[in-house]
């Protein structure tokens, strides 16, 4: 048993700070795998004189769900450890319940580990995780399979936050048995057993063998010679001729869905055909993906917001609270320091821009629509610009480190 400690150690020296002042995070449901990793986690961080919140997620499908979580907090308390309860509240839906529940579960651990200051949060998944999540996709399921490091998979709460999962190399039966060596008690919850969910008859049909983790994005080279300017990627059109192509595709995909604040990967095969595009014409054109425009000419590509999406879909001010980080489009993150200030994008009152804030260089009059523009009271418009200090407002642009990030540049805990 010592040899599973080693390695679930080894991941924890290689991928967290052990002196930083922030603490960890780590999602508790009361299971075998995620106690193994709390009791784990514990020690590694007490080692290290690092925090840790114990995080558990009520997501309400059953009955025993309110003791599971008590149970959590008797652990946590056990430890002498911080403690939140995070239930998962409103309506559930009638289909797709498993999908809502893990978004809805990432939302919830996102929030509440940024609330406490922590970066990482870590999850129990094991190589069993791995393998079933190969049997599921079989099956037609679209569940993700688990990686030792990646970007929390939600947006905008996920900003900042990584997830790591330390026992990827490990089984399930191993980390039982370490449990019982240590008298410790775990929650089996029946819908593991329920043979209506994908993850069920996938673990019912047996143990597979295990699978590596995923390694880092072939991409990352594409997007690590990517430039930002102004919320806008940008990138030379012979870099993406000289790479391959599957490495061409995921950086359009990431850098428009990165660019265009969005959630969802654009559709694969529009995707595809720009991505053709690109790496084979020599001509300049304009298309439009997943909320971004992009803007090819003989020497460079520039990827940037559609300010036309905003008529389409409607863009109401958003007002800022004074004191409180809010996220605008999923692309900026302002924070006003005066009262009554709203933002909208600046497409939406560019008759109201003053005439510096018209003529900014070097923003194109395409890209300045889809820039934030703050609201004063009395109804002036001003740009919300990252290289211009604003004393009324403090404006972030969530770009570069979410395309950072999506792409594997990031392989350890941020300073």
């Amino acid at each position: 048993m010592r040899g599973l400690e080693a390695a679930v150690r080894e991941v924890l020296d290689r991928r967290l700070l052990p002196a930083s002042p922030r603490p960890i995070a780590v999602a508790l449901s009361g299971g075998g795998d995620s106690l193994a990793l709390t009791l784990l986690v514990d020690a590694w961080a007490r080692d290290h004189g690092r925090g840790l919140v114990i995080l558990t997620v009520d997501h309400g499908l059953r009955t025993e769900s309110a003791a599971w979580t008590t149970r959590c907090g008797e652990i946590a308390a056990r430890l002498g450890r911080p403690f939140r309860a995070l239930p998962w509240e409103g309506g559930k839906p009638m289909t797709g319940l498993p999908a809502a529940a893990r978004g809805a579960r990432h939302r919830l651990l996102a929030n509440a580990a940024r609330e406490a200051g922590a970066r990482v949060i870590l999850m129990g998944h094991t190589a069993d995780d791995i393998a079933e999540a190969h049997a599921m996709r079989a099956e037609g399921s679209t569940t993700p399979e688990p990686r030792e490091w990646a970007p929390s998979p939600v947006w905008p709460e996920g900003r900042g936050v990584f997830l790591l999962r330390p026992m990827l190399g490990q089984r399930r039966a191993d980390l039982r048995a370490w449990l019982k060596t240590r008298a410790e008690a775990w929650i089996d919850d029946p819908a593991n057993d329920d043979p209506r969910f994908a993850r069920s008859r996938a673990r019912a049909a047996g143990p597979a063998p295990a699978i590596a983790a995923a390694q880092a994005s072939p991409t990352s080279e594409l997007c690590r010679l990517a430039d930002d300017v102004g919320g806008a990627i940008t990138i030379p059109r012979r870099t993406l001729r000289a790479a391959g192509g599957d490495a061409v595709l995921r950086f359009v995909s990431l850098a428009c869905v990165c660019a265009g604040g969005g959630e969802r990967r654009p559709a694969t095969d529009r995707l595809r055909r720009l991505a053709d595009a690109l790496r084979n014409s020599d001509g300049d054109f304009v298309a439009t993906l997943a909320g971004a425009r992009v803007e090819a000419g003989e020497h460079g590509v520039e990827i940037f917001r559609e300010a036309g999406e905003f008529h389409r879909r409607g863009s109401p001010p958003l007002n800022l609270p004074v004191g409180e980080e809010v996220v605008w489009d999923g692309r900026y993150a302002l924070t006003a320091h005066a009262t009554g200030l709203s933002v909208r994008p600046a497409v939406d009152v560019a008759n109201t821009l003053s005439d510096d804030d018209r003529g900014a260089p070097p923003i194109s009059a395409r890209r300045r629509g889809g820039l934030p523009a703050i609201i004063q009271p009395g109804g002036d418009a001003r740009l919300a610009l990252c290289d211009r200090p604003d004393a009324a407002v403090t404006v972030r642009s969530l770009v570069r480190a979410r395309l950072e990030a999506a792409a594997g540049l990031v392989q350890r805990e941020p300073a």
